[in-house]
Order: structure tokens, then C-alpha cells, then sequence
């Protein structure tokens, strides 16, 4: 399968307005993508709280970031869980929708062995068509995906074409690299190691500053891509304070509040998921202003 995922795919928020899903802001939000240079959507992931939304709302929310993007940018839809019968599910209903790939998410809680891990990614990646992305990332599902698992999924699976590597460890996003060869795609989940990962080979990020500053999220991954060094490298020191300001809080905490700030969307979570402190909204209201997003 040849299809390469590169560049800056937005972790795409979920805007709520008075306790239900803001389907007006959803469209709103995928056209504003496609017209600041975003190069993918990825849907109902950890910064669109899917763990917040019921079923019913989850596929809707798939269905309307599909059906509004028209097939100008790839539509990559989160459907892992914990349960590998019911993430099958979610990524059948994925591929009927229309989604370009799937994410899928280590199963958290469970901590699976690492035959585990590869039984529920093989049973997920056999059961559909489409390209799938191993979303990595031990600080929320307990687990690490150990670069040989994923080495043998890859050579096992051809549809599992990539992995949003979001352990913080470059050590390992190297080895990944080395193992998976130079067609796969190796995504940052930390926007403040997108650059370190690109260097290393990696093919971009799933964003989520690029919720607020597509496209300069957008020219920083292209500039890494075309080996102009010397601008990615601008890019990421004006684009970092913004990124450390992204974990001031549990994501999508600090995001949805920067661009409530910025009139973009309602200050609106699902528990657990709460407004910010406000200490912690002082600080990021002076970043935001200090980058220009504000007055």
C-alpha cells in the first residue's frame, strides 16, 4: 500500500456548544483547514476527546468532518479502544464513511503483552481496506509498543503504514525508522519533537497547535520536507512557546481554551476534560498575544 501520510495533520478538536456537538463549528473547522494548507484531519482522536463522545455522536462527528472535506485533504479517523472487537467496529464504520486511514490507539488499561499488541493491531488492520497508523503512546494507554511488535505487524499487515510515535523518546523513533524502512510513515505526536523526528527521517506530525496556526505548522513540516533546514528551524523556535503552552494542562485542555480566546470556538469540555485554571489561562493569554494571535 503506497499511500504516504506527511506533513502537518491536525489533531482535530471536538467544539461542543451548550453540552452537544457543535455541527456548525465542525464544518467550519474542516474548511478552515483545507484553506490554511493543513494536509490532513485526523478526527475523533485524543485532542478531539473522543473518549468523551458515546458512539452515536463519535460516528457522526466522522461522518461530518468526511462529508464537509470532499475529499480535498485526507480524513484519518481515531477507533482505537480498549476493546479490539469494538475498535474493529469503529473502523469498519470508518471505511464505510469514506476516511482515507485509520488511527488506532494502543489499547489502554487492558496493558496487553507485546503478542497482544500485535493480535489486536493484526485483527484491526485484516478486518478493513484501508491504510491504518499505530498510535503510540504509553503515557496514556500504559503500554509501549516495542519497535520489533511493530517491525513484525509492518512486514505482516500491509495496510499498517505508519505510526504517530508519541513516546518522547528519539532513541526509539529511531530505531522505528531504521526497522520499518523508508516508506513508512513515522509521525511526531509531540509538536516540540517534530522537529528532532524530521531530522531523523520521520515524515511530520499530528499537530495540535495546528488547531490554531495551520499554516505555519503547515510551511514548517514542508520546510523540513524539502531539506530547508534553516527555515524549519525558525519555524519550530517561533512555533515552541506555543507548543509547551499545548501541555500547561492535560491536552485538549490549553488548546480549546487558546482558541476560545481567539473567538474560534465555545470554552466547552466533556468530564473529566474542565476549563483551565485560571492561573494557567493568564499565562497562555500572554503567549497567544505574544505570538500575535491576540490583541
Amino acid at each position: 500500500m503506497s499511500q504516504t501520510f506527511q506533513g502537518s495533520l491536525v489533531a482535530m478538536v471536538t467544539p461542543f456548544r451548550n453540552g452537544k456537538v457543535d455541527d456548525a463549528k465542525v464544518r467550519e473547522l474542516v474548511d478552515f483547514h483545507v484553506t490554511h494548507g493543513t494536509d490532513g484531519i485526523v478526527a475523533c482522536g485524543t485532542t478531539g476527546e473522543d473518549p468523551g463522545l458515546d458512539v452515536s455522536e463519535h460516528e457522526r462527528v466522522v461522518e461530518m468532518i468526511i462529508e464537509s472535506a470532499r475529499k480535498r485533504i485526507p480524513v484519518i479517523v481515531g477507533t482505537g479502544s480498549n476493546s479490539t472487537a469494538h475498535t474493529v467496529e469503529l473502523t469498519r464504520h470508518a471505511e464505510r464513511s469514506g476516511a482515507t486511514a485509520a488511527l488506532v490507539v494502543n489499547p489502554y488499561y487492558n496493558k496487553p503483552t507485546q503478542e497482544g499488541l500485535y493480535q489486536h493491531f493484526r485483527t484491526v488492520a485484516e478486518s478493513v481496506a484501508i491504510p491504518v497508523i499505530v498510535y503510540n503512546i504509553q503515557s496514556r494507554s500504559a503500554v509501549n509498543l516495542e519497535t520489533d511488535t511493530l517491525a513484525r505487524l509492518v512486514r505482516d499487515c500491509t495496510n499498517v503504514v505508519g505510526v504517530k510515535e508519541a513516546s518522547g523518546s528519539l532513541d526509539q523513533m529511531s530505531q522505528v525508522i531504521a526497522a520499518c524502512g523508508p516508506d513508512f510513515s513515522v509521525l511526531s505526536g509531540d509538536d516540540n519533537l517534530t522537529l528532532p523526528l524530521m531530522a531523523l527521517g520521520g515524515r511530520g506530525v499530528v499537530s495540535v497547535i495546528a488547531n490554531i496556526v495551520p499554516r505555519d505548522v503547515a510551511e514548517f513540516t514542508h520546510a523540513a520536507l524539502d531539506g530547508d533546514w534553516k527555515r524549519a528551524r525558525e519555524l519550530h523556535y517561533k512555533l515552541f512557546p506555543l507548543a509547551r503552552a499545548a501541555f500547561l494542562e492535560t491536552n485538549p485542555i490549553p488548546i480549546k481554551e487558546a482558541m476560545a480566546m481567539a473567538g474560534m470556538i465555545e470554552p466547552e469540555f466533556r468530564l473529566p476534560m474542565c476549563r483551565m485554571s485560571e492561573s494557567n489561562r493568564t499565562k497562555l493569554r500572554a503567549i497567544l498575544t505574544s505570538y500575535g494571535l491576540l490583541p
